[in-house]
C-alpha cells in the first residue's frame, strides 16, 4: 500500500469518527463535559496518542482537521481552561507514567473535569530549573514535600500538579530530582495569587508544607525526574507556539479586525499590517510543517523555533494595535484584581492584550533561553561554560 493511500484511508477513517461522534452527540445539546468524554473514547482527543488512552495512534497531522470540523460543529473547546493539561501533563503523563496513572487522569484531564498546573519554577530556579530546591524525603511508601513554587498558572483552579522535587542533594543537579503528580487540595498546600500587570491573576505562588504524596504518584524512576521534565518543557513551548489556526487567525486576526475599524490609519501603518500578517503567515505554516513531520514522542527543538517566533511576533502585533489606536490606546477598563478560570482568554481592548503579551517571551521558556537551545542544539554552536558539571547540588553555590 502506497503511502498516499495510507494518508487518505487515515484521513477516512477520522473523518468518519468525526461524523459518527457528531450524530451521536450533537454539540448542541450535549453537555460539555459528556461531550468531550465521547471525543476521547472515539480516539479523537489526541489522535496520536495510543487507542485506549483518547487516540488512535495516527499522524499527529490529523488533529487540526479534527479540530477544525468539530470547531464548526460549535462542539465544546475548553483547552483554555485546561492548557498546562492538555499541552503539557497529558503527553508526560503517557510517556512517562504507569498504565493505572493513565487510566485514572487522562479522560477527566480531558474533558476538564480535572484541571492540572506546572509546578517547576521556583524564586531562585527559574530558567534553571534543575537548579531547585524544594525537597522531598521518602518516609515509607509516601514522601514529604517541602519548598515553594512560583509563577504557576491557574493553580487556584486546579486539580493535580506536575511537581518536580530534590530527592538526592548529593547528586549532580539534574540527577538528583524526582517527578510527581501532587494533589493541590492536599494538606500543606497553600496557593497565593500573584497579581499581574494586566489586573489579572492567572499565576501563582504555590507553598508546600510537608506535603504527604504516595509514591504510587511518582511519574519517574527515583531520580530520574528530569526526563520527565524534558518532555515536559518540549511539549510546552509547542503547546505555547507551535498551534496551528486558520489563515488570519490569532493575534493578526485581531490587528485586521481593528485595521478594518480604524478611521485614522495611514500607508505607514498599511505596510507595518502587511509585514506583520507575512510573519504571521510564515510561523503559520512553519508550525504546520513541524506538526506534519511530528511522530508521537517527545518533540525536539523545533518547538523552541515557534515559540520563540511567536512570543516576539505577539507582542509587535498588539504594539501596532495600541499604535494604530492612537490616544484611545492609553486607556484601560479596570486594574482591579480579577481571579480568572482560564488563561490569556482577554476579551475587551486591545490594550489588555497588550500587556498580556509581554508574558509570552517569559512563560514556557525565556526568548534568551530559546536562543540558547536553537544555538547549541540546531546551529550546532558551542554551549555556555558551565561550572556545576561533575559536581554534587550540594556544593553548587546558589543564590
Amino acid at each position: 500500500m502506497s503511502a498516499t493511500t495510507t494518508v487518505s484511508t487515515d484521513e477516512q477513517r477520522v473523518v468518519d469518527r468525526v461524523a459518527h461522534l457528531l450524530a451521536t452527540h450533537d454539540p448542541t445539546s450535549t453537555d460539555a463535559r459528556a461531550f468531550l468524554g465521547a471525543q476521547f473514547d472515539a480516539g479523537l482527543a489526541w489522535v496520536h496518542f495510543p487507542e485506549g488512552h483518547g487516540g488512535l495512534g495516527l499522524s499527529r497531522k490529523l488533529q487540526p482537521l479534527i479540530n477544525e470540523r468539530l470547531r464548526a460543529a460549535g462542539a465544546p473547546n475548553l483547552v483554555a481552561r485546561n492548557p498546562i493539561g492538555y499541552g503539557m501533563a497529558a503527553p508526560t503523563i503517557l510517556t512517562h507514567g504507569s498504565e493505572d496513572q493513565k487510566a485514572r487522569y487522562l479522560r477527566p484531564l480531558f474533558t476538564c473535569e480535572h484541571i492540572w498546573c506546572q509546578l517547576f519554577s521556583e524564586p531562585g530556579a527559574g530558567s534553571d530549573v534543575a537548579g531547585l530546591t524544594t525537597r522531598a524525603v521518602r518516609d515509607g511508601e509516601e514522601w514529604i514535600v517541602n519548598g515553594q513554587k512560583v509563577w504557576t498558572t491557574l493553580a487556584h483552579t486546579s486539580s493535580y500538579g506536575m511537581l518536580l522535587a530534590r530527592t538526592d542533594s548529593e547528586a549532580e543537579k539534574h540527577r538528583g530530582l524526582t517527578y510527581f503528580v501532587a494533589d493541590m487540595h492536599a494538606a500543606g498546600v497553600e496557593v497565593r495569587p500573584l497579581r499581574q500587570m494586566t489586573g489579572d491573576a492567572e499565576f501563582n505562588e504555590v507553598y508546600l508544607t510537608d506535603v504527604r504524596i504516595p509514591d504510587r504518584e511518582r511519574l519517574s524512576d527515583v531520580g530520574a525526574g528530569w526526563s520527565g521534565a524534558i518532555t515536559t518543557l518540549m511539549n510546552e513551548r509547542v503547546s505555547i507556539g507551535g498551534s496551528v489556526g486558520g489563515q488570519g487567525s490569532g493575534a493578526i486576526g485581531s490587528a485586521l479586525a481593528l485595521w478594518e475599524k480604524s478611521t485614522t490609519r495611514t500607508p505607514v501603518q498599511r505596510a507595518q499590517l502587511a509585514s506583520l500578517w507575512i510573519e504571521a503567515e510564515a510561523l503559520r505554516l512553519t508550525s504546520m510543517r513541524a506538526a506534519a513531520n511530528a511522530v508521537a514522542g517527545t518533540p525536539g527543538p523545533e518547538g523552541s523555533t515557534s515559540k520563540l517566533h511567536f512570543a516576539e511576533l505577539n507582542k509587535r502585533i498588539y504594539e501596532f494595535c495600541v499604535d494604530l489606536l492612537g490616544p484611545e490606546g492609553m486607556l484601560y477598563d479596570s486594574y482591579e484584581m480579577r481571579r480568572p478560570d482560564d488563561a490569556g482568554g482577554f476579551g475587551g481592548i486591545p490594550a489588555r492584550y497588550f500587556l498580556r503579551s509581554r508574558a509570552n517571551s517569559i512563560e514556557g521558556g525565556t526568548s534568551e533561553i530559546m536562543r540558547n537551545i536553537l544555538g547549541e542544539r540546531v546551529l550546532g554552536l558551542p554551549g555556555e561554560p558551565r561550572t556545576d558539571k561533575g559536581r554534587p547540588w550540594s556544593e553548587v553555590a546558589r543564590n
